[in-house]
């Protein structure tokens, strides 16, 4: 939906179980002066590539998941007989050798050189697979604010925003702090075991900077509250909060924080967010944080509403 602020927002109060329908251009209207907006400002990368076996010559589909070094890539590889000592070349003849099989078609990738200035000509934007048409702009699936590549998927939650409604925010005494974290495709995998607890979490390679921890901080010392644009930023903060007595702390490095119901939030004091799928990590991490029942509630009023789901759908603030 165009603008990018004209999709939907339904406006969850936690405590009285109440449900407000609006516009996410009408955001300002459920912010106080004092509160801070924390976004992830990951960018995506164009990271599905089209190579050849070597040799034989045979189509291959790869998508990068995560740079682990100057020229090694955890990646997905479509395609037989991709055993470790395997040889691709992309289109512009840089070749590429398996160097680890990491089960199914995830693989390791070791590139003759560091291929990150290659991308932007040889990549495409890798689009959730329920999204079955080109985009006519590829920034679209980029938020506004976007600025440290390394997403193989885009912190969602965001993508409502454009510069003039975060010029109003800002208007009305609410500020921005920004975070990475590089949004991995295990973000998406279902949880298919009966006990969550099971569930082998993803991790990810996150960053709150001293400045953003200050922010942070600073809003809850003076009464704020802390609001998290998406879950990514939920586990951030959330991680961070775990390295300090109160608070956040400055952080860097890999989260593998897993939120399930019961867990105690620490910082968080509201989530902007969008309607998740079923079974999956996002949906726990928001009914962990209001209720599961309460988002169940909801999900089913959302769906009697015709709010849109997923990547491009409507959000949701909860408070």
């Amino acid at each position: 939906m165009e603008p990018r602020d004209a999709s939907r927002l339904l406006v969850l109060d936690r405590v009285t179980r109440s449900q407000a329908h609006t516009a996410f251009r009408r955001l300002v209207d459920f912010l106080n002066p004092g509160d801070l907006l924390v976004v992830n400002r990951s960018r995506v990368i164009p990271a599905r590539l089209a190579a050849r076996k070597v040799p034989g010559g045979g189509m291959v589909e790869v998508l990068l998941l995560e740079k682990l070094d100057q020229d090694k890539w955890k990646a997905l590889v479509g395609g037989q007989g991709l055993s470790v000592g395997k040889r691709l070349q992309l289109e512009n003849g840089i070749t590429a050798t398996v160097e680890k099989d990491l089960g199914g078609a995830q693989r390791l990738l070791a590139f003759e050189r560091p291929i990150d200035i290659d991308l932007a000509r040889l990549g495409n934007v890798p689009l959730p697979p329920y999204i079955h048409s080109p985009l006519g702009d590829p920034e679209r699936y980029q938020t506004v604010y976007a600025r440290e590549s390394g997403s193989a998927a885009a912190p969602t939650a965001g993508l409502h925003f454009t510069p003039r409604l975060m010029d109003e925010v800002r208007a009305k005494g609410v500020r921005f702090a920004e975070l990475i974290l590089h949004v991995g495709l295990d973000t998406f995998a279902p949880v298919i075991e009966e006990d969550p607890r099971l569930h082998a979490i993803h991790t990810e390679w996150a960053e709150l900077t001293e400045k953003a921890a200050h922010s942070v901080n600073e809003t809850q010392a003076v009464g704020g509250r802390v609001i998290a644009v998406g879950t990514t930023s939920v586990r951030v903060l959330e991680s961070a909060a775990a390295l300090a007595p109160q608070g956040v702390a400055p952080f860097r490095g890999r989260t593998s924080l897993f939120i399930l119901p019961g867990y105690q939030f620490r910082v968080v004091d509201a989530v902007l967010t969008n309607f998740h799928l079923p079974r999956s990590t996002l949906l726990m991490l928001v009914s962990a944080f209001a209720g599961r029942e309460l988002i169940l509630e909801t999900y089913r009023a959302a769906i009697s509403e015709g709010y849109r789901f997923y990547s491009f759908g409507d959000a949701m603030l909860i408070v």
